[in-house]
């Protein structure tokens, strides 16, 4: 059987938004599927990471097309810099002068009308490049399915350009992200109400046009499965994310004291608009100083926002903000961390790196939405404690009782590890084989 499978962001890229499709071009060979990828030879991307590259198996074959986009740092910069002076400080285009005249009003009609063309997002110019190749790799290759796999959700684009071309191909349309309810919210660089009538009408006609739709966690497929009564509800399934660490899933890492007894927290990812720390911040800020003096929290990734970095460093010396690095080097920060800190204000996604801290054996503490998959995830596995973000004495009680439980660690985390095991990739992987193999069946409409 080949697939192709076309991401956007691929190794030698780094991040965790490259993991999924990594994940499945490595462990789909293993189960008789061949792979070819088709990703953007010069996609922005906030570090490279070639550990991740030497991942990729040397059966796949990956296709590089162009992308009308700028280097991660310079399209950041002129984003800050659209986005700066007296304009309200927000992801979106909905930002409004204070007294700043006619210079803000400029800065947020610029802003406006370089939104308003990269729609549905600033990555819709990798499609002038990536349908032709598509369509050259399909014939060239004998594909017999695609595998489409968002954000960036410009790429839902491919998929009536390719039923178009391809009738009787089974096209499957991969969601790492439910778009529409609130990715657009928490994370998009457009809010306006014409980029979600964009967004709404490009999801529409890819739904329509895939053979099936993918979602990562139980509550986005059911979400994207009720925007659209007249689908089979069978075209929607659940593969969710997984993680690929050097501990065996059935193994409990050791929780040991590090560092002189101070409790570490470590923040691995991207720290961005659903992973807004506020509220963590303002919890920690409270703290009793016996409290916060046993503290000291690592966040390994990107910040987003100046306005981010500033809101972290306002704590002082117990943070300490390290950058992108690789994701091996990542990983080993788990060795000698306390717990794995996690943030999000997402009630649908479940952040890609939840799975690598489940894979990391390390108890978890948690700023979660409350009735998010996310504390779903955390209960059903017993590999952590969580708040709600929204409240800071919830947060703040959740890191006291941390730094207490700290000394019968040992005793007090007992994840279930049958159902972490559940998580592991190389499953997943053949979970998604025999989808796509079913799909391609003879019979199969």
């Amino acid at each position: 059987m080949n697939v192709l499978l076309i991401t956007f962001s691929f190794p030698p890229a780094g991040g965790v938004g490259v993991l999924r499709a990594l994940s499945l071009a490595k462990y789909l060979p293993e189960n008789g599927i061949r792979v070819d990828v088709l990703t953007a030879r010069n996609a922005p991307a906030v570090g490279q990471d070639l550990t991740l590259l030497k991942q990729v198996p040397e059966s796949v074959t990956v296709h590089r097309a162009w992308t009308l986009d700028l280097p991660f740092a310079l399209r950041k910069a002129i984003k800050t810099k659209v986005s700066s002076g007296n304009v309200k400080a927000v992801d979106g285009v909905e930002g409004a002068p204070d007294n700043g005249g006619a210079k803000s009003g400029f800065k947020n009609s610029l802003k406006k009308f370089i939104a308003d063309i990269l729609l549905p997002d600033p990555q819709v110019g990798w499609l002038p490049f990536a349908i032709p190749a598509a369509r050259r790799i399909i014939r060239r290759r004998k594909i017999d399915l695609v595998l489409i796999t968002v954000p960036p959700f410009s790429t839902v684009g491919l998929v009536g350009k390719l039923r178009k071309s391809f009738p009787a191909l089974p096209i499957v349309l991969d969601f790492r992200d439910e778009w529409l309810t609130t990715t657009i919210n928490l994370v998009s660089f457009n809010k306006s109400e014409r980029a979600r009538e964009v967004a709404r009408q490009w999801e529409a006609e890819a739904v329509h046009a895939a053979t099936s739709v993918v979602a990562v966690t139980q509550a986005a497929r059911d979400e994207i499965a009720g925007r659209y009564p007249r689908e089979n509800p069978e075209k929607f399934q659940c593969v969710p994310n997984g993680y690929d660490t050097r501990r065996s899933s059935g193994n409990t890492a050791r929780v040991d004291d590090a560092r002189g007894g101070n409790t570490i927290l470590t923040y691995i990812g991207t720290v961005y608009g659903s992973t807004d720390p506020g509220t963590f911040v303002t919890a920690v800020a409270g703290l009793p100083e016996d409290v916060k003096s046993k503290l000291q929290i690592r966040f390994i990734g990107h910040i987003e926002t100046p306005a981010y970095r500033e809101m972290l460093l306002s704590l002082g010396e117990i943070v300490e903000l390290k950058g992108f690095v690789p994701q091996s080097e990542a990983l080993r920060a788990i060795d000698d961390t306390t717990y794995l800190l996690l943030i999000t204000h997402d009630r649908i996604n479940v952040a890609a790196k939840l799975y690598d801290y489940l894979g990391g054996g390390k108890p978890i503490v948690g700023a979660v939405h409350p009735e998010g998959d996310v504390r779903r995830l955390l209960e059903e596995t017993q590999t952590g404690w969580w708040a709600d973000i929204t409240d800071v004495e919830s947060i703040r009680k959740m890191l006291i009782e941390a730094v207490e439980r700290q000394p019968q660690l040992a005793t007090a985390f007992r994840p279930d590890a049958e159902r972490v095991g559940r998580y592991h990739r190389s499953p997943l992987a053949k979970r998604y084989a025999s989808l796509l193999k079913a799909l391609t069946a003879p019979g199969t409409s």
